[in-house]
C-alpha cells in the first residue's frame, strides 16, 4: 500500500475520536458526533441480546511479548516487536500509539481516552464517522468478546474512501480508567492475507 492510500485510510482512523461532547439541560453527558447525530455518554445498559455473544477464548498469543502501557487509561498492547513497528501518536491524530506490520500493507492503532463511555455508544460512534468519510460504510460483523479477560465489543467496518476499499477490525473497551479503540486496517482485498496477522495483533488487547 503506497504513501497516499495510508494517508487516505487513516483520515477515517482519526475522525474516529473527533466527536465532542455536551451537556444537556437535565444535566446528562452526550456524544456530538460531526455527521449531527448524539448518543448518550451513558446509555445504560449494555443491550447483550441484540449483539451476538462470542463464547470462543480470546487470549495472547506468546510470542507478543513486548508491552505498550497507556498513559491514558489502564490500557495495555502487547505486540510482537519482531513482526510490528511502532510510535507515539501526536496529539493532531488522537493516536496514543500508531503501528504497522513490518514488511506489510497492515497498520493499527490505540484511541485512548480518559472518560468512560458505554462499549455500545463508543461503536456507534465510530460508525458514525466511519459514514461521515465513507457513505457506503457499513458493519459486516459485530459481537461480544471477552479478550484476556475483559469484555469488549469487536467490530468490522469496510467501505469505499475516495476510490480505496477499506475494511476496519477493532476492539472496543470501556471502564472507569477510561476507553479504548484499538483498531486494525488495511485494504478490503488483503483481509484473507492477514488475517492471522489481525487477530494476533487484537488479542494483544489488555488492562494494566
Amino acid at each position: 500500500m503506497n504513501k497516499y492510500i495510508f494517508l487516505v485510510i487513516c483520515m477515517f482512523s482519526f475522525a474516529a475520536s473527533a466527536s465532542q461532547k455536551a451537556v444537556t439541560d437535565e444535566g446528562e453527558i452526550v456524544i456530538l458526533n460531526t455527521n449531527g447525530t448524539w448518543v448518550y455518554q451513558n446509555s445504560g445498559a449494555e443491550q447483550t441480546d441484540q449483539i451476538f455473544e462470542n463464547t470462543n477464548t480470546f487470549t495472547k498469543g506468546k510470542e507478543l511479548n513486548f508491552d505498550l502501557k497507556s498513559v491514558t487509561n489502564d490500557a495495555k498492547f502487547s505486540i510482537n516487536p519482531k513482526a510490528w513497528t511502532f510510535k507515539k501518536g501526536n496529539d493532531a491524530q488522537n493516536a496514543e500509539f500508531e503501528l504497522k506490520l513490518k514488511g506489510g500493507d497492515l497498520y493499527g492503532m490505540a484511541i485512548t481516552e480518559r472518560i468512560q463511555i458505554s462499549m455500545s455508544a463508543l461503536a456507534q460512534a465510530a460508525l458514525a464517522n466511519a459514514l461521515e468519510l465513507a457513505p457506503n460504510a457499513k458493519i459486516v460483523k459485530q459481537e461480544y468478546r471477552i479478550v484476556n479477560g475483559n469484555k469488549v465489543i469487536y467490530m468490522e467496518i469496510s467501505g469505499t474512501l475516495q476510490g480505496i476499499k477499506f475494511k476496519y477490525f477493532g476492539y472496543y473497551h470501556s471502564n472507569k480508567s477510561g476507553s479504548t479503540q484499538y483498531i486494525a486496517y488495511t485494504g478490503e482485498s488483503l483481509e484473507e492475507l492477514y488475517r492471522s496477522d489481525i487477530d494476533d495483533f487484537l488479542n494483544g488487547f489488555s488492562m494494566q
